[in-house]
């Protein structure tokens, strides 16, 4: 008689006890600190999807483009969100309404910071609850000695959110106030739900309602289904152990009333979208590119981790650890690929992958371990050695070459120092030298040692960045040196009339101008002034002329050579124009 039980495939992790030791809490707090902050704090708002965003929040907030505001279809410029997001902007509105004036910017970031925190909790957290599944253990030694189940996961965990850290394409779009970043925190939340959905079924509950809520609101609802079915089905096929319960009818009932709440959500707010780009499926090798350099250098890892746990990928449905974070990073590769291969597409997968990443450390030979270690600490020391070059070049302008490449890059750039920069970059790389010399000293190994450096490295490359760089960050990718040059063609003025420009042109323009916007029409005393886009110039130029405006002056936006503001003044003084009867 053949047993249907399943057969219970051997771990291939195999670890002491004193592999798992702590990773010293303080020191992993400031680092995620170190990462988090910078990039939030003293930059201004940089092009496009950033200022653009906010250009929604501001105008929910503070209305003034001349239209009408509605909190359910949010408009910029007369346009809808094509992102169809509604909770970032409520989040962000909501806070620019307790900023004192010409803070609002800073005020809108605050629930972005809450929302990288969260992701960085819940990572650590999934990762923590699924290396408690037996099968995710350690083999037992004969005579003992082996790790304890909380330590492993605790270490696997600190693992897992060192790898998170450590991939490119988290820093820059995480640092924005996107849609993009709410989608991110939403999808950790929901992993982190299913994850601990055997164990605590109140906490998983709440967090699975508010990840797949968030998403809907954020603009993915058909992610959030697939996340949220695919993993329910996966929790409930999960093999029951003595600490991890099955789930029960009444667990799925609750699972299936939150998904048909986001259907009705959706629905009721007009959310669902066909989104799929036929055309750009074909291009696998791009697709390829963005997952080799943005999941860098998680992928790897996780590939070794599918090669090693193999001998379980034949019942990845019945193991959880393997099972969800497959299931999240092929779900969210999936909609890259379906929907134009952007990165911020894939930005939801980076938390599933890091798992799959950190499930290779208990499995990795000296020798890899050593070749990670010496590559990361080649890349990110030449990669912090050019930052600072750069930076003293701006300031002193030596060497020449990279002064002359920022002068080039940057016309019309004036470097300026900070002290409390400054000593924020000289602290950082002072602790990634004692790092480095931590790293190849002799130390007691830990699994999580091999991704102390990647983490590190990108931690310092971020910081350094947004600090010594973030002047010059703040010249190349915002708006304010092209509206300083229009305001002083327009002089102080409340009011200027605007046609053919971007959504982020035209949130410029209302922030750093402090004017409010109207569609353009015939000149008027109280709104002299027009704004057009000089690729609009020729579609435009016909109405324009008809209408009594007259070009004053073209404004190169410095640091892009495509792009310029055309404008226009009355053809006749507006004292003339008021005179004539209006026809």
């Amino acid at each position: 008689m053949i047993s249907s039980e399943p057969v219970n495939h051997p771990t291939p992790a195999i670890v002491a006890q004193s592999a798992v030791r702590r990773l010293p809490r303080l020191a992993l707090l400031l680092l995620c600190a170190a990462y988090v902050l910078p990039g939030f704090w003293g930059r201004t708002l940089w092009k496009a999807q950033d200022i653009e965003a906010f250009g929604y929040m501001l105008q929910l907030a503070k209305p003034g483009m001349g239209e009408a505001v509605s909190w359910l279809k949010p408009t910029l410029l007369g346009s809808p969100d094509s992102n169809l997001a509604l909770l970032p902007y409520w989040l962000g509105a909501a806070f620019i309404r307790l900023a004192p004036s010409g803070f609002e910017d800073t005020f809108a970031r605050l629930p972005f910071i809450a929302m990288l925190m969260t992701t960085l909790a819940a990572t650590w957290y999934a990762v923590y609850a699924l290396t408690r599944h037996p099968a995710a253990q350690p083999v037992a030694f004969a005579f003992g000695g082996e790790a304890k189940p909380a330590d492993y996961a605790r270490a696997m965990a600190d693992g897992g959110l060192l790898a998170l850290l450590a991939c490119l394409g988290l820093a820059q779009l995480s640092h924005e106030t996107t849609p993009a970043l709410s989608q991110l925190c939403f999808a950790a939340l929901l992993f982190f739900g299913l994850s601990t959905l055997t164990r605590h079924r109140l906490q998983s509950a709440l967090a699975i309602t508010t990840g797949m809520l968030g998403l809907t609101l954020s603009g993915a609802p058909t992610l959030a289904l697939w996340l949220g079915i695919g993993g329910s089905v996966i929790c409930a096929a999960a093999q029951p152990t003595p600490t991890q319960r099955r789930l029960s009818m009444l667990d799925l009932g609750l699972l299936a009333l939150v998904c048909l709440l986001c259907v009705t959500t959706a629905g009721a707010l007009d959310l669902w979208r066909w989104r799929v780009v036929p055309h750009r499926m074909v291009d696998l090798h791009i697709l390829a590119k963005l997952i080799a350099w943005f999941t860098w250098p998680a992928w790897p890892l996780a590939l070794w981790s599918l090669w090693r746990w193999r001998g379980q990928l034949s019942q990845v449905w019945r193991y959880p650890h393997l099972g969800l974070p497959l299931w999240f990073a092929a779900v969210t590769v999936g909609a890259t690929w379906f929907t134009g291969l952007t990165d911020r597409a894939l930005l939801t997968s980076l938390p599933a992958i890091a798992t799959l990443a950190a499930l290779a450390l208990p499995t990795l030979k000296r020798s890899l371990g050593a070749l990670i270690d010496w590559f990361t600490l080649l890349f990110f020391s030449i990669c912090a050695l050019v930052i600072w070059i750069v930076w003293l070049a701006m300031q002193t302008g030596s060497p020449a070459t990279p002064a002359r490449n920022v002068a080039r890059l940057a016309p019309e750039f004036a470097p300026e120092f900070s002290v409390g920069a400054f000593v924020l970059a000289l602290v950082a790389t002072i602790a990634w030298g004692a790092l480095v010399k931590w790293r190849t000293g002799y130390h007691r190994a830990a699994i999580w040692k091999s991704l102390v450096l990647p983490a590190g490295g990108a931690v310092l490359c971020w910081l350094l960045l947004t600090s010594l760089w973030l002047p010059l960050l703040n010249y190349a990718r915002s708006y304010a040196p092209l509206v300083e040059k229009v305001t002083r063609i327009t002089g102080p003025t409340s009011c200027l009339q605007y046609a053919g420009i971007s959504k982020a042109q035209g949130t410029a323009l209302r922030y750093h101008a402090h004017a409010r916007l109207m569609p353009m029409q015939a000149p008027q005393s109280d709104c002299p002034w027009l704004i057009i886009d000089k690729t609009n110039r020729s579609l435009l130029s016909a109405k324009i002329e008809s209408i009594g405006w007259v070009e004053e002056a073209a404004i190169k936006r410095p640091t892009d050579k495509d792009e310029t503001l055309l404008v226009y003044r009355p053809a006749t003084p507006l004292n003339t124009l008021s005179e004539k009867p209006l026809n």
